[in-house]
């Protein structure tokens, strides 16, 4: 059965909060491919209207999946950024989130995106992590329930969230995990080169 994983991309989101996860989890697949298996994950890159967006630093991505035209997704999962004011100001991006998650098995931010998943009421009262310099700010947001610093990922059930930058690679071989297998996961670390524990403190 296919698993259909949305990555959600907005102007200045941070390129390996995106890169990271998207490489987990084409990789995976890649192996269960190999093994004479059936690749699991459907990754698709969207934006609200399928416009081209900018990451950080000016990289451009272009021909992106119209997140407007999805109905539903297995999984949904939102990256950070270094201008999170702007973030939460597109009212676009925030409905496409609220509008989404109601309908995934999980959705997850990497990073600051934990923000964004706030202001989609996704975190109320709930246990949540961003990078670990925003922590503070995160805790002051009135819908979260309780911000945990240390672990590279915090997760809820529905909702997942990372740590900053590279815990979002982390936290997708935890998402491979719970929709495949750990074994899957393992390997797939392995193929990348990574050291990864299904100990989200580790």
């Amino acid at each position: 059965m296919t698993t259909l994983a949305v990555i959600l991309l907005f102007d200045g989101f941070d390129l390996i909060d995106a890169g990271g996860p998207y490489e987990v989890l084409l990789t995976a697949s890649r192996l269960q491919e190999r093994d004479g298996d059936a690749p699991q994950f459907e990754v698709m890159l969207a934006t609200p209207g399928g416009g081209d967006v900018a990451a950080y630093g000016g990289m451009t991505l272009t021909r992106l999946a119209d997140s407007d035209m999805i109905e539903a997704c297995d999984i949904l999962l939102v990256p950070g950024t270094i201008d999170v004011a702007c973030a939460l100001g597109d009212t676009g991006l925030i409905a496409t989130i609220e509008r989404l998650a109601p309908e995934t098995d999980m959705t997850a931010s990497v990073c600051t995106g934990a923000f964004l998943l706030a202001r989609a009421h996704l975190l109320d009262g709930a246990r949540a992590t961003t990078h670990w310099e925003d922590l503070s700010d995160l805790a002051s947001c009135g819908e979260v329930g309780s911000v945990v610093g240390g672990v590279r990922w915090v997760d809820e059930g529905r909702v997942l969230t990372s740590g900053g930058l590279t815990s979002g690679i982390h936290l997708a071989l935890h998402l491979v995990a719970r929709a495949a297998s750990v074994d899957l996961a393992q390997r797939t670390a392995r193929q990348l080169d990574l050291d990864w524990s299904p100990d989200p403190a580790r």
